[in-house]
């Protein structure tokens, strides 16, 4: 009980230490647990995603749309920040994205296939809140382990 008080302690007294840092934190534990409060805290009502792909919404409401629809297809989906470096007002995380594909994705139902790819993620950070995101994901790796593209090590040559 004193540990676990000690503990609390300790990380009550680093919160909030580096605004930008928190931000990046809360939003990871966002992509790690679905919880939509937590990106609510972290990204500013005027959020921007800079890399926005085709149909989901600009705003806040987007990275939620795509957490709803990703944890549909892999709902142990868990995501770790590996690394986060902050530069003034931005800070540049990478995330780690593991799970099983269970669920569906489009048209395709999982067969129970491991997950595991990285995303990188540039957040301008504003009064302690994300403005803007610009991420790049490893889509490929991830297609390929779902099964919904083929290896190209795999695919048949092409004779001429």
């Amino acid at each position: 009980m004193k540990a676990l008080l000690i503990a609390s302690l300790l990380a009550a007294g680093t919160a909030h230490a580096d605004p930008v840092v928190d931000a990046a934190r809360t939003y990871a534990a966002f992509w790690n647990t679905g919880d939509p409060a937590l990106a609510q805290k972290a990204l500013a009502p005027n959020f921007i995603d800079r890399t926005l792909p085709p149909g989901r919404e600009q705003g806040p409401g987007g990275p939620l749309q795509a957490s709803q629809a990703f944890r549909a297809a892999v709902p142990d989906l868990k995501a770790e920040a590996t690394h986060i470096v902050p530069h003034g007002d931005q800070v540049s995380v990478r995330l780690h994205f593991t799970g099983h594909f269970t669920g569906r994705f489009g048209g395709t139902q999982g067969q129970g296939q491991a997950i595991d790819f990285q995303a990188f993620d540039l957040y301008r950070v504003v009064d302690g809140r994300i403005a803007e995101n610009w991420h790049l994901e490893d889509n490929l790796t991830l297609l390929r382990q779902m099964g919904l593209m083929s290896d190209p090590q795999s695919a048949p040559s092409k004779t001429q």
